[in-house]
């Protein structure tokens, strides 16, 4: 799988550089300063729209500047695809909508749209139709890996899984996390876990890396080091509503 790690431009620009050195970057259309940056040093970067990050800070947001972020870096050489607008909270019509608004602009960059937890099977075997499709946590499924939210991603995965395989290409939004992703066949996620917990010196031991960037690089290889489930096991289910 493609390890993702978001990054929000915490830290000095050496720490950027530390962590997006050949690896695979998220960048978010919320904080793209550092953008830039990462295009000049990753292996490849992926740009997520910023509406989660709006979504939590209940602000408002413009689509058309998204676009034209989107139409700008999406042809970058580096960039793999982009994450199509979407409303968390928002109605199924109203995420289809966007979608199309999103098609009919004639993108030559791969996208991916988003499938919410809260939202339909039927819509999510619709959007299975796609090369590649984003999985969100939302609604009442808002928490990775908690009990409930293992409940209805069995759901999901029995609805586009054919023989423990999934049908096209899925991300997982917020699940890069091992104990998230070894269990589910994703062919790639993110999560800015490295960037944030590069902060914790206390978690390194006595002797920790001296800079940010290097601690979160640490936590980085330590991801990827693990991948993803190579099918969905169904019998694994019971193992997870005990958690």
């Amino acid at each position: 799988m493609i390890h993702y790690h978001g990054m929000a431009g915490a830290g000095k620009t050496s720490d950027h550089v530390e962590l997006a050195s050949g690896r695979h970057v998220f960048v978010s259309f919320a904080k793209p300063s550092v953008l830039p940056l990462v295009a000049a040093t990753c292996s490849t970067f992926a740009l997520d729209n910023g509406a989660f990050s709006a979504w939590k800070s209940n602000k408002s947001y413009s689509w058309e500047k998204f676009f034209d972020f989107a139409e700008e870096w999406g042809s970058h050489p580096a960039c793999d695809f982009v994450v199509t607008p979407d409303v968390i909270d928002g109605g199924e019509k109203e995420n289809d909508d966007l979608i199309e608004q999103w098609i009919s602009r004639g993108p030559t960059v791969e996208f991916a749209p988003v499938w919410h937890m809260h939202e339909s099977l039927e819509r999510l075997e619709r959007l299975a139709e796609h090369s590649r499709i984003c999985l969100g946590s939302s609604g009442q499924y808002q928490t990775p890996g908690s009990s409930k939210w293992w409940e209805r991603m069995e759901e999901a995965m029995s609805a586009i899984c054919e023989s423990g395989r999934p049908k096209t290409k899925l991300h997982g939004l917020r699940m890069l996390d091992p104990r998230i992703f070894s269990k589910l066949p994703l062919h790639s996620a993110d999560s800015t876990n490295a960037e944030r917990n590069g902060l914790l010196e206390q978690r390194f031991g006595m002797y920790p890396a001296p800079s940010r960037g290097q601690r979160a690089a640490i936590i980085a290889a330590r991801v990827e080091s693990q991948q993803s489930a190579g099918s969905w096991q169904e019998s694994l289910q019971e193992t997870f509503k005990l958690l």
